[in-house]
């Protein structure tokens, strides 16, 4: 007899600390084990090449995870001049090599010139769709699909480390959505004259959130499901910058029967968090053309009995 394991309607939010080898998904696979959950969504595909912070929503979470998907975020990169990859990281077959002839002070000028509105082509080897397929399938069958360029955002670049014996630098990079630190390295080898591909990377922070506060597989594995439980943030974590409004238990009695509320001095452009006055979390919400409250996304009420 098959035994079939109990899924559980738990909410909140997961900050993992995803490991090498793992894909995003593999590690959101073992994190629905381990949680017994429903549901979950991760916010943010890693590479399996790359460590880091990665948070998991579960349950009704899940409803506000493009809040950290569009959220900026901060890596710190190792980067191996010299050669160049088909994948633009260490997991790809060299393509070329080079001479190096760096300095510090010409590689801390060329990270400059990369701070600020760049415009970047995504590699083959990631998972954007072209014709619903992923390019890096396309790219496994040696096709090379024609990319536009994106523009992004690399608010700083600090270098880090620099081993001018091994022609490998380490910077911190913190960057708007949608930055491949793969392309930025290999732009940055471009920039110096003798290529460079990805060697490492690791996430350090997603919107608000910290690696410092993450939790790895081997921790979980150790804990109860309670303890699990209990390193849940709330589901209201992941849109913890929006501003906050409390409604009195009317206002909440019909918001959450999907209808529009009044309250008086209202006046907050764009979404909103929503709290019963017993400081629940209810969901987002946004004015209306009356100016008053109209719910956007709710939670789901949970049966306490």
């Amino acid at each position: 007899m098959q035994f079939r394991r109990i899924k559980r309607a738990v909410d909140g939010v997961l900050l993992l600390d995803k490991p090498l080898g793992y894909s995003s998904n593999q590690a959101l696979q073992q994190v629905k084990r381990l949680y017994q959950a429903a549901k979950a969504g991760h916010t943010g595909s890693l590479d399996p090449l790359a460590t880091g912070l990665l948070p998991i929503c579960l349950g009704e979470a899940t409803k506000f995870s493009h809040f950290l998907l569009d959220a900026d975020k901060s890596y710190r990169a190792l980067v191996q001049l010299g050669s160049t990859t088909t994948t633009g990281d260490v997991e790809g077959e060299v393509l070329s090599r080079s001479d190096v002839n760096v300095k510090a002070e010409q590689l801390q000028a060329a990270l400059q010139k990369f701070i600020g509105d760049i415009e970047q082509v995504p590699p083959m080897y990631s998972a954007l769709k072209h014709q619903g397929k992923a390019l890096y399938e396309y790219a496994r069958d040696g096709v090379d699909v024609t990319r536009s360029a994106r523009q992004v955002k690399i608010f700083s670049i600090d270098l880090i480390s620099f081993d001018a014996q091994a022609h490998r630098f380490e910077m911190d990079v913190v960057c708007s959505k949608g930055t491949y630190i793969r392309t930025l390295a290999e732009d940055i080898g471009h920039a110096l004259g003798c290529g460079a591909h990805l060697a490492g990377l690791r996430r350090l922070s997603t919107a608000h959130f910290r690696l410092e506060d993450a939790h790895t597989l081997e921790q979980l594995e150790k804990m109860t499901l309670e303890q699990r439980d209990d390193i849940l943030l709330g589901a209201d974590a992941a849109v913890a910058d929006l501003p906050q409004v409390e409604l009195d238990a009317d206002s909440t009695f019909y918001l959450l029967r999907g209808q529009s509320v009044w309250k008086s001095g209202m006046k907050i452009d764009g979404l909103f968090r929503i709290y019963s006055e017993d400081g629940r979390f209810l969901g987002l919400g946004e004015l209306d053309r009356d100016g008053k409250i109209a719910p956007k996304r709710l939670l789901v009420v949970r049966d306490k009995s």
